[in-house]
């Protein structure tokens, strides 16, 4: 019964930590609200693992997980984006920016709670990874324009709803020997989130902004050759046309 209980404790940890950091933006404490969010993406991160070391999925955990990711993802990094970067410009657009972003991210959810994922892929952007962007992006407000921070917004919000590929590395699971080491991981991350929250989140942002490219880059990198094919028959049936128009 307590086994069975592990995972769906991460998951509620994650949420907690989505709320606290929704409270701690309107407390002008942005920096560590980021630093919740980016721990509330590691305990996202090992319930599900914990849960299958332990041989224990449910449906009810894997609901519970898809409204704390809307909570921790969705709703805390748009506010954190919202109070440190939009509440001076035109009120319509700054809410309807913010709101945008968690609509997304519960659509991509929804989505994928009910439509099988190629293997090995995520399909959109995964909203951790999305909110995790947003959050710590928020902490460059004194070095990024406001417009490239809305354009950002949106961009991460229409990401999400793509049907752009995503590594997943879901598959990379946890040993049920090793279980025991996730308690520990999660304190060391704590504390070290604690001490150096704000160096420590524009550090990670780097990694979680690649792997937003990544998926962007590698659709290019797939939709050029296809593109480059259809314009090369294109361009082989004009020259068989000019040549079986020309006079004998």
């Amino acid at each position: 019964m307590i086994a069975k209980s592990i995972p769906s404790l991460l998951t509620v940890g994650n949420l907690f930590l989505g709320v606290i950091a929704i409270i701690l933006v309107f407390n002008e404490k942005p920096d560590t609200a980021a630093m919740m969010v980016l721990i509330a993406m590691l305990l996202d991160g090992v319930d599900g693992r914990v849960a299958r070391a332990l041989n224990v999925q449910s449906e009810f955990g894997k609901e519970l997980d898809s409204l704390s990711d809307v909570i921790s993802f969705g709703v805390a990094p748009a506010f954190i984006m919202y109070v440190v970067a939009f509440q001076d410009l035109s009120p319509a657009l700054a809410w309807i920016v913010t709101a945008l972003f968690p609509i997304c991210g519960a659509l991509r959810l929804a989505r994928f709670n009910v439509i099988s994922s190629a293997p090995g892929y995520f399909i959109g952007l995964p909203i951790p990874a999305a909110g995790g962007v947003l959050a710590t992006m928020a902490l460059f407000k004194d070095d990024i324009y406001v417009s490239i921070l809305l354009t950002s917004t949106v961009v991460l919000s229409l990401l999400m709803v793509s049907t752009i590929k995503y590594p997943n590395f879901k598959k990379v699971g946890i040993p049920k020997s090793a279980v025991w080491v996730v308690p520990i991981i999660i304190v060391v991350a704590v504390v070290l989130g604690l001490f150096f929250k704000n160096d420590l989140s524009k550090i990670l942002f780097v990694p979680l902004l690649l792997y937003a490219l990544y998926g962007l880059k590698k659709n290019v990198d797939r939709r050029l050759p296809k593109r480059n094919r259809k314009r090369k028959k294109r361009d082989e049936v004009v020259d068989d046309t000019v040549q079986s128009e020309k006079p004998a």
